[in-house]
């Protein structure tokens, strides 16, 4: 049977394969392993492909999003407000910084975070809200900027975002993002890593010394920091892929869109919901994310998945109901909308290289699973 992955990461790979050789040859030659050329070359071009003045190149998402919160001021003991509906990834860099999640609802259209439920969480001792940018599309950052109080950050997530804009303005322009390079992201290295971007340039020192041990210079410690460097062998891998990232981001609106068509009847008769996009978000389709109704989504994915469909789900729990924020104090029904997509989205097949007939059965199989 042909498997139709969820992610072809042998196909992205085969795309760039000469040139990451050439440029682990450079690295190795330079023994340019922490930091280099080729990490500073990164910075650069991606700087300028995200639309903002400094990327910091750091070791994975996770640590992104951390020196990001501290970088603008959360403390511990702090409030940071972010969505129920994420992966756990974001209340964790949160709880790293040593900051208390405050969770709130989502969008039941598009997922992203409920804007005036965050509005509505902000208290006193609330120091940054974090819009995480689901699926490919951005949360409303500037709904959130105009209307919170003075001394509350608007610290983005946008690990699943590279690309996409909302109404022109890419993550971190004017204030601070972090994003993920994981394999399997629009653009994704060979490993962990990931980015702090903003057009703060202290904000942006702050960042880098953090990420160096607090290291300013060789053996000067101004702050206490951590190890969450990005290494010259990754930058090779993000350089060759960010080439061709614009190119892959318009094949997968492209597959998007035949989705849309081909589930069409199926959105007609009420058996899924297709995916919905935000006023003035060009979405960059990270995943394509629909909601099945009617019928058990565990029991559609394993028929997906027993015909060869990497078919997955994104995701399965809401933070509240983790094992590891259960000391938040929530219980099913807080967050209603996140539990209702935890319990009924899933995600389908979708990245660069898939083909229309491969989209085809997968309509088909899904149509049959819903039988």
């Amino acid at each position: 049977m042909n498997q139709i992955p969820l992610v072809d990461l042998k196909a992205a790979h085969a795309e760039v394969a000469d040139e990451v050789r050439a440029g682990f040859d450079r690295v190795l030659a330079n023994t340019a392993f922490i930091g280099g050329d080729e990490v500073r070359a990164f910075e650069r071009e991606y700087a300028e492909f995200a639309g903002v003045a400094h990327c910091v190149g750091v070791a994975n998402g996770t640590d992104a999003l951390e020196l990001a919160l501290r970088a603008s001021g959360v403390r511990p003991g702090d409030e940071v407000v972010l969505p129920a509906n994420t992966f756990i990834a974001t209340a964790g860099a949160v709880a790293r910084a040593g900051a208390q999640p405050v969770l709130v609802d989502c969008d039941p259209a598009t997922h992203l975070m409920d804007t005036e439920a965050a509005l509505r969480a902000v208290g006193p001792a609330t120091r940054a809200v974090v819009p995480v940018h689901l699926y490919g599309q951005c949360a409303d950052v500037a709904g959130l900027a105009a209307a919170l109080p003075a001394g509350v950050a608007v610290v983005e997530d946008a690990a699943q975002c590279q690309g996409a804009t909302r109404d022109g303005r890419s993550p971190g322009s004017g204030g601070i993002a972090s994003t993920s390079f994981y394999p399997g992201k629009n653009l994704g290295a060979y490993g962990d890593a990931g980015a702090v971007l903003t057009d703060d340039e202290e904000r942006a020192d702050l960042v880098r010394a953090l990420a160096n041990h607090g290291g300013v210079a060789k053996y000067r410690h101004d702050v206490a920091g951590f190890n969450s460097r990005l290494d010259g062998l990754q930058a090779v891998v993000l350089r060759a892929k960010l080439a061709r990232l614009a190119a892959g981001n318009s094949a997968r609106r492209a597959a998007a869109e035949r989705y849309d068509a081909l589930l069409g009847d199926l959105a007609a008769a009420g058996r899924v919901v297709l995916p919905v996009t935000a006023a003035g978000n060009a979405h960059v389709w990270h995943l394509y994310v629909l909601r099945v109704t009617g019928t058990s989504r565990d029991d559609v994915v394993g028929k997906l998945n027993a015909e060869g469909i990497g078919a997955g789900v994104h995701y399965p729990a809401p933070v509240h109901l983790t094992p590891a924020f259960g000391h938040l104090g929530h219980r099913r029904g807080d967050f209603p909308h996140a539990e209702e997509a935890a319990d009924r989205i899933l995600s389908l097949p979708l990245h660069p290289h898939i083909t229309p007939d491969q989209q085809e059965r997968v309509a088909a199989a899904l149509a049959d699973a819903l039988r």
